[in-house]
């Protein structure tokens, strides 16, 4: 599978390209700022870019109004086509963001119910209560997800329903070519909604990327052979930053023994999940770390761990922005990108992980492990990559089984020679594979 071996880009494109919050209904293609991102994308090591939400849709997104039509604030579907031939003949993978949980007031269907109750022909796409009322006033009680009335709950056990979508899926594919989806709240879907969807893109493109949003319990629920290939890995995204703000590497490392350990109870041993620091709902990574020398440390731990890394636009410069400012404030309009210093550390990282089949496929060995500091141990086919990491502000010796040998960093290039134990300068990270 092409995307276990990829480095993720997500943008949020109605917030970096410009488009207002409500919908106007005025056409305009904002979507063709994305061209621009191209040549930085590549710069950076991503070969796969993740939109969320670009279909019609009421206000941000995530409340669909037309699951076959690119929201009219970023453009037309002529215009989303050239830029999905533009990314594919610069080798990224184009990802959509599915939002099949729930649809926005403004779907036709809904609005149908709203005007002909009992006698429209969708009353059961939806859990509706004719005899009961909404926040909105509409005569009618319907479920909300998670108490949002302005997200109308799909009945993903309405056959209609589930044609309809599978049909927007494959038109996607049909049309634009694109290589994966992304399922919001896929820890709210159907089980067999999601086995007819995986049963159906398999038949349509070979190496069609599922991948679902999980926030708890056990991913295996939904990440299986029968329905997703991929979740977001969202314990370890808290394990990462709270690992570095606590000076407790004893958490992180829990986390990927509880996942990928040796034990035979462990998770999701060979699986592949989607990894971040940050992303479109929670706080950037450079406003929540309490000491920004360890941005960089953070990312050379999570490319490093198991899984598909992803990076969410304007964090790998270095952006801030907290999640108490408000939804807007995390999905911004940038004029254009930014590469410094931490950029050109995240573009190695990247190179470096998407040649290694070590790091793409291997399995994990905690090796060293203090409060400030960690190094594991990624293995396949008997050859190893050793991910360092001294998150302290003093120098670190690490005494472990690489001794009197050569090694290449495989982030920088360089070559070691380690004689009695790795000597590691303060608020540093090495990537170390042994030379045959």
């Amino acid at each position: 599978m092409w995307a276990y071996e990829s480095v993720f880009y997500q943008i949020y494109p109605l917030g970096l390209c410009g488009a207002p919050f409500e919908n106007d209904g005025v056409l305009q293609n904002r979507i063709q700022k994305i061209h621009d991102w191209i040549p930085h994308m590549k710069k950076l090591g991503a070969d796969a870019i993740y939109f969320s939400p670009l279909f019609e849709s009421d206000t941000h997104g995530y409340n669909t109004r037309d699951y076959k039509k690119l929201d009219v604030r970023l453009g037309e579907n002529k215009d989303f086509k050239v830029l999905c031939e533009d990314l594919h003949e610069n080798n990224i993978k184009v990802v959509l963001d599915g939002v099949f949980n729930h649809v926005g007031r403004g779907f036709e269907p809904f609005l149908d119910v709203c005007r002909n109750r009992e006698n429209s022909r969708y009353l059961n796409w939806f859990h509706i209560d004719l005899n009961g009322n909404s926040n909105y006033n509409d005569g009618l009680w319907y479920e909300g997800w998670e108490g949002h009335y302005d997200l109308v709950k799909l009945n993903l056990q309405n056959n209609e329903v589930v044609e309809y979508l599978v049909d927007a899926v494959a038109f996607w594919i049909r049309e634009f070519d694109i290589d994966g989806i992304r399922l919001d709240v896929a820890y709210c879907l159907d089980f067999e909604f999601l086995k007819r969807l995986r049963r159906h893109v398999d038949s349509l493109k070979k190496d069609f990327f599922l991948v679902g949003e999980m926030l708890h319990g056990d991913y295996n629920q939904r990440m299986n052979d029968e329905m997703l290939h991929s979740a977001t890995n969202y314990e370890c995204y808290k394990g990462l930053y709270s690992s570095f703000n606590s000076m407790n590497m004893f958490e992180i490392n829990h986390s990927l023994l509880r996942q990928f350990g040796p034990e035979q109870w462990t998770l999701y041993r060979g699986k592949h999940l989607l990894n971040f620091v940050d992303n479109h709902d929670v706080t950037r990574v450079a406003s929540i770390l309490s000491n920004k020398k360890h941005l960089p440390l953070i990312y050379a731990l999570m490319f490093g761990m198991p899984g598909i890394p992803c990076i969410y636009y304007g964090s790998e410069w270095g952006a801030n922005a907290d999640k108490d400012q408000g939804d807007p404030a995390l999905r911004p309009c940038f004029d254009a990108p930014e590469y410094n210093e931490l950029t050109e550390f995240i573009s190695k990282l990247a190179i470096a992980k998407k040649l290694s089949r070590e790091l793409n496929y291997g399995d994990f060995t905690s090796v060293v492990l203090t409060n400030k500091q960690c190094i594991f141990k990624r293995t396949v086919d008997g050859e190893s990559v050793y991910v360092c990491i001294n998150a302290d502000e003093q120098d670190y010796k690490a005494y472990f089984e690489l001794k009197n040998i050569q090694v290449t960093d495989l982030i920088t290039g360089d070559i070691m020679n380690i004689d009695d134990g790795l000597d590691m300068p303060a608020y540093s990270a090495y990537w170390l594979k042994i030379n045959q």
